[in-house]
């Protein structure tokens, strides 16, 4: 489970995820499947709801019941029977819709922040030292940065 060595021939992994109920049992949840056409995710697991689990292989594991102790199980299976499970509906595959959504966060935590230090020229004492940049050049900044995702979420990378 490396990378280094691909799936046999028409095998891919369901991948679970378990986080122990109020009694310290393992529930398991479906998050998605990895094959050799689809070797990597990211599965979005914040949403995941406690004590909600879904059928999964490791119910004949004897596995120690820990309180806080989460856990990955990948079950390599038949690809035919991958493309029938149904993974837990709030584990979806992240996606450049949240990278945009991330880098939206990011500025207005950044404008806020920025913001929550502005002076009125009267408000500033005069400090050789220091270098100020006026709000209105941040909002800009901000706007234009916000107008460029808009139209191209990769923007940056070019």
């Amino acid at each position: 489970m490396l990378g280094t060595i691909p799936f046999p021939e028409g095998m891919g992994g369901s991948v679970y995820f378990s986080y122990p109920d109020s009694n310290g049992v393992p529930v398991w949840q479906l998050l998605g499947f990895v094959t050799n056409g689809k070797p990597s995710a990211i599965f979005k697991i914040s949403g995941l709801k406690s004590g909600e689990g879904s059928q999964h292989p490791f119910g004949a594991m004897n596995i120690v019941r820990t309180p806080s102790v989460a856990q990955i199980g990948i079950s390599v299976e038949l690809l035919d029977s991958l493309a029938q499970q149904t993974p837990v509906g709030s584990a979806a595959v992240s996606s450049v819709d949240s990278f945009t959504q991330f880098t939206q966060k990011m500025l207005d935590n950044f404008y806020n922040f920025a913001s929550s230090f502005a002076l009125s020229q009267a408000q500033m004492t005069p400090n050789p030292s220091e270098m100020f940049i006026p709000a209105n050049v941040v909002l800009k900044w901000y706007e234009n940065f916000q107008r460029r995702l808009a139209q191209n979420p990769l923007f940056w990378k070019t």
